[in-house]
């Protein structure tokens, strides 16, 4: 068990290297990978809302009511500026039907799993961000097929009903049954969480592997305009998040721990999304599994950025000590 714990604490350690090694293969090398098939996603995606399920606690969800209006300020802020950054930077760079539907999908989606863990290294508030994730996720059922309708009902033929389906079958009830689990076994599955980063990033490097495999030849033809939609479809998140929050008056560890939350995004659930909802779109999955890949990266990159920002009166404390 020490050995498993110390693999899954260097993985979650470098879990952006690893994506990125992982999803370099997948492009470069496909056959490779070829192994890892796109109908595994949906099992993949329910292995990690399985985990994130056993690491709630009914207490993740007392940020709800200590501090209502900054949850509300955070999810008004991810399910707004992600949806519609995703559709005006789609229409301004002119991409086609299918990567507009993909992109609309990673900006519906609700917060990442990983965000929390940015958020830490970020030293913003951790509980937020808990709080933000787990809310987001909840209502995302309801949110993603309505806001993917409200944009791309004239551009695509979409069925919000089988999405709620999905959303609910794929994310809540693994989570669901992730949480009960805890409740009932909780001794049994206090062990297993110290593996949890090992199961997960797997998960997460299976799926990048799956659709960035399936679709390399499709992703190398679109060129850089894909990714750099999706890079600024990310950092607008980041950056649009913390203005929001610093115009609204809450903290600096509040406002970090929101731009994080907002930026990052369920792509697995977009890529899963893609595939059920969208068959005939191939082309779809791709943003959601870029996005996987960069948003790690650029989480990494702003947390740390984020962990060497001070807020004025730490400043000013330390003035006066030095003083």
């Amino acid at each position: 068990m020490k050995t498993l714990e110390k693999i899954s604490d260097f993985v979650g350690k470098y879990m952006a290297i690893i994506v990125l090694v992982i999803a370099a293969m997948a492009l470069f090398v496909p056959t490779s990978l070829s192994w890892v098939k796109t109908s595994w996603v949906n099992y993949l995606l329910m292995v990690v809302m399985f985990g994130m399920g056993l690491t709630i606690k009914p207490d993740d969800f007392v940020i709800v009511f200590k501090q209502p209006k900054n949850v509300i300020i955070g999810c008004l802020s991810q399910f707004t500026i992600m949806p519609l950054l995703a559709f005006v930077l789609g229409k301004l760079f002119k991409i086609d039907d299918a990567l507009l539907v993909g992109l609309v999908l990673v900006g519906t989606c609700p917060g990442g799993t990983s965000s929390n863990v940015m958020s830490f290294l970020a030293q913003g508030d951790v509980a937020l961000s808990v709080g933000m994730t787990s809310v987001s996720t909840i209502l995302a059922p309801i949110l993603t097929p309505a806001i993917t309708y409200l944009l791309l009902r004239t551009t695509v033929d979409i069925d919000a009903f089988s999405m709620f389906f999905s959303i609910i079958q794929v994310v809540i009830v693994p989570i669901g049954l992730g949480f009960i689990v805890n409740k009932l076994f909780y001794k049994f599955t206090s062990n297993v969480k110290k593996v949890l980063p090992l199961i997960s990033v797997t998960a997460i490097v299976m799926i990048v592997a799956a659709v960035v495999s399936a679709n390399s030849a499709k992703i190398l033809t679109t060129g850089l305009v894909v990714f750099a939609v999706v890079i600024l479809h990310n950092c607008g998140g980041y950056a649009l998040g913390y203005t929001i929050a610093k115009m609204l008056g809450l903290n600096l560890s509040q406002r970090k721990t929101i731009a994080i939350e907002v930026g990052m995004q369920n792509s697995g659930l977009a890529s899963s999304l893609a595939t059920t909802a969208f068959p005939n779109l191939a082309m779809a999955t791709v943003p959601g599994a870029i996005f996987s890949v960069w948003h790690n990266i650029s989480g990494a990159i702003i947390a740390s950025i984020f962990s060497k920002m001070k807020d004025d009166e730490t400043q000013s404390s330390n003035r006066e000590s030095v003083s």
